[in-house]
């Protein structure tokens, strides 16, 4: 019923946004004498924040056109490479015509499916794709899937990771960002249990759930409290008439940002009610930057049921993956068998979705990855989503990224030792103040004692 409510009142809105706009447009008019008077700039601002508010955000596009290689302008292109019911695999082509062929790094970067879009990560493939040939999982909306398609959960998913990597080849680098991580990592031990010869080279988890039992947050502590069956009964909902995927069980995209927006919802109200003081005094930019962030955060997409429900289970009640119990097709998931494949994660100071600890549980779950092939970085500073995005992304996390990226690159073409690898290769290795210890998980010492 949530949903068939919620579609109704979307429907029983659009006459009034209809007359909203055209009174916006009145007060507006370059004929009406009083359209720069307060009176009529606080009417229109109110129009604009009203309808901002109502009305149905569809799925964004990355509009990622181009990019800087050495200083060059280098045009750039989506293509899809290979599609699936539930998800295509998109590729970040470059045009090789102003900077020649390149050699860059392969990289698989896993879009969460909780809600958002795969543009969500607009800002961490910006920054990516400078230096990475990459590629990354554009999972699609349950709404706009037929039923006759069948379903898709947990195991699925896993699959889709090993087939995306298969397909890639050997020497990908995968980065998987929040709720993927786990799934991620199931696909990799997979993978390593059978010796796969196209085992990623390396595996980045940022923000990712492994362990929630580690620094509960509130997200972890609500999915515990309440019984699998509330979670049936209460989220999971059939896609109405007339969408392509009428009748299908999902979780709404909705009652996902319902609940995100909740647990801010004091911020939320202030920037609304920033962007109509921002439109009354005609402050572009602040206008601009406001509704770039929302046209993407209200912009949402249905999960398939099964897969929702099942990842509740497993990772957040019954912390399978990390107790060692974790099943794919009938097989225990061994995250041991993991030896070839480097291990990075990701977590942010401040996050309060993913709590610190969590992601950094896989360093234990893999103790078979040589040594100097663990990396644990922490970012000060930041919540969930500056761990991916934003100025400490792009400035201090996704260079980190980019040189473990590259000495294991290196290593697995030469074979060679990091002390015996040129530059840039050991920077990462020179600077590893922040980066913590997988086995005492304390902070590093740097190598000189001090910290930059």
């Amino acid at each position: 019923m949530h949903y068939y409510s919620y579609e109704l009142a979307h429907a029983l809105m659009h006459p009034v946004r209809l007359m909203t706009r055209a009174v916006k447009a009145q007060v507006e008019a370059p004929f009406n004498p009083f359209a720069n008077t307060e009176f009529a700039k606080n009417i229109a601002a109110a129009c604009e924040v009203f309808e901002g508010m109502t009305r149905r955000y569809g799925k964004p596009e990355f509009g990622i056109k181009e990019t800087k290689i050495h200083g060059l302008t280098v045009p750039v292109t989506e293509e899809i490479v290979l599609k699936k019911t539930f998800c295509n695999l998109l590729h970040f082509n470059r045009d090789e015509s102003v900077v020649g062929k390149r050699y860059d790094p392969k990289v698989l970067l896993i879009a969460p499916m909780s809600g958002h879009y795969a543009t969500l990560l607009r800002g961490t493939v910006d920054a990516m794709i400078k230096e990475h040939n990459l590629y990354i999982t554009d999972w699609a909306d349950a709404r706009d899937i037929p039923m006759y398609e069948g379903d898709f959960g947990f195991d699925d998913f896993v699959d889709y990771i090993i087939e995306f990597i298969q397909f890639l080849g050997p020497n990908t680098h995968v980065i998987a960002v929040c709720q993927p991580a786990v799934p991620a990592l199931a696909a990799v031990a997979v993978m390593a249990a059978k010796d796969d010869p196209a085992q990623p080279a390396s595996m980045t988890l940022m923000g990712g759930p492994i362990d929630t039992r580690r620094n509960p947050t509130q997200v972890n502590k609500l999915a515990e409290e309440k019984p699998l069956s509330w979670f049936e009964n209460n989220v999971i909902n059939y896609v109405p008439f007339p969408n392509a995927g009428m009748g299908r069980r999902v979780y709404p995209g909705f009652i996902q940002l319902t609940g995100f927006m909740t647990m801010n919802l004091e911020r939320h109200t202030q920037a609304h009610m920033k962007l109509f003081e921002n439109l009354v005094k005609g402050d572009c930019d602040s206008v601009n930057q406001h509704k770039a962030f929302y046209e993407e955060y209200l912009a949402v997409m249905d999960l398939p049921a099964d897969f929702y429900l099942e990842t509740v289970k497993a990772v957040f009640q019954e912390h399978l993956l990390p107790k060692g119990e974790l099943m794919h097709r009938g097989e225990r998931v061994d995250c041991s068998a993991i030896r070839k494949t480097a291990l990075m994660t990701v977590e942010g100071e401040r996050d309060d979705i993913c709590g610190l600890g969590q992601t950094q549980a896989a360093h234990d779950l893999c103790p078979n990855i040589p040594v100097d092939e663990h990396y644990g970085y922490v970012q000060p500073g930041v919540g969930h989503y500056g761990v991916f995005s934003g100025t400490r992304w792009r400035t201090e996390i996704q260079p980190r990224i980019r040189e473990m990226i590259r000495t294991v690159q290196f290593k697995r073409r030469t074979g060679s030792d990091e002390t015996k690898m040129p530059l840039p290769y050991r920077s990462l290795h020179q600077a590893r103040e922040q980066v913590v210890d997988w086995r005492t998980h304390q902070v590093a010492t740097p190598p000189n004692g001090s910290a930059r």
